[in-house]
């Protein structure tokens, strides 16, 4: 090769390093952005990695009891009836997933990803029951990655780390439920048959922010030490109130996080655009004024259906 051939090379070589190192700095550069789909379902981005966590968007009119606004027109869907995806409604708001994170697999978390999942090919990781759910649903084993706690996963671009959790303590602290799908069940499920099937928290780790991500009003102390999250997804709701300092001993074990957004909080028997206000001035504000009691440096921020919170 030639000097001008060799001078030539080294040029294009510069100028294409170049440009995928700018590629690059633009996106470390770009905020991260978190959009509240309603009870514990975000998506999160930081302008290279996509990440669903939990996204429940049908919100079906479940039962006839509390909850449930007799200006809902909706079918009036049961526990014993199939669980049907809303899609049209998934398909106006998600176009892309890198990853989908689950909590547990109950219907409020678990019901619309096998839809979402076949839709943008995401891996989707999540317990031993979520596995097998989605493997009834037809997902590909390439795209599953069953957890059991623990685990710390190096992707490109994006690693999160496996945390066991546990479950709200639902009726009176009277909640327990200790089954399991060991193999695919029959599909398509009941609302009744999403089990809980065990229950984890993420650390979700992007470019510029660590999240910590709960899909329940409770955690297990002794697993989140020595946790620091910048940004904590929080459950608040009014299952935490027959806990112990449940506000005092979250925010001590993670170490004060500079931003909570509570999640898990709103009533998602109502769809969109229904008032969510009694559930902000009943659970969010006295939350708020806790933290801020608790955690003066702490910001909580109170997210809206469908807003976006941008992190920078």
């Amino acid at each position: 090769m030639n000097t001008s051939n060799l001078k030539s090379t080294f040029t294009s070589c510069f100028i294409l390093f170049a440009f995928l190192n700018s590629f690059s700095t633009e996106a470390q550069n770009q905020p991260t952005k978190l959009k509240y789909f309603g009870t514990a379902g975000w998506e999160i981005t930081d302008g290279n990695i996509t990440v669903l966590v939990d996204p429940y968007l049908t919100r079906m009119k479940l039962g006839t009891g509390p909850g449930v606004s007799d200006k809902d027109t909706r079918k009036t869907v049961l526990r014993s009836d199939v669980f049907v995806s809303d899609t049209l409604l998934i398909d106006s708001l998600i176009t892309k997933a890198d990853f989908i994170l689950v909590h547990h697999s109950h219907f409020d978390h678990l019901a619309d990803v096998p839809y979402i999942a076949k839709k943008t090919g995401a891996k989707v990781i999540g317990t031993e029951t979520t596995f097998n759910i989605l493997r009834g649903y037809g997902i590909p084993e390439e795209q599953l990655y069953p957890v059991k706690g623990g685990e710390d996963y190096q992707f490109e671009n994006f690693s999160v780390q496996v945390i066991p959790s546990i479950h709200s303590a639902l009726y009176d602290k009277h909640y327990i439920d200790s089954r399991t799908y060991t193999e695919p069940p029959k599909t398509p499920l009941k609302v009744s048959e999403f089990i809980e099937g065990g229950s984890l928290m993420f650390l979700a780790r992007f470019a510029k922010h660590n999240i910590l991500t709960m899909a329940s009003m409770n955690f297990v102390e002794r697993e989140l030490v020595g946790q620091k999250p910048d940004i904590l997804l929080a459950g608040v709701n009014r299952s935490q109130l027959g806990l112990y300092k449940y506000n005092e001993r979250l925010l001590e074990v993670t170490n004060h996080p500079k931003i909570i957004i509570p999640t898990h909080w709103d009533n998602f028997r109502l769809p969109y655009g229904f008032s969510q206000q009694s559930g902000v001035e009943q659970k969010l504000i006295p939350f708020q004024e806790d933290v801020q009691r608790l955690s003066p440096e702490t910001k909580v921020i109170i997210p809206k259906h469908l807003g976006t919170i941008t992190i920078d």
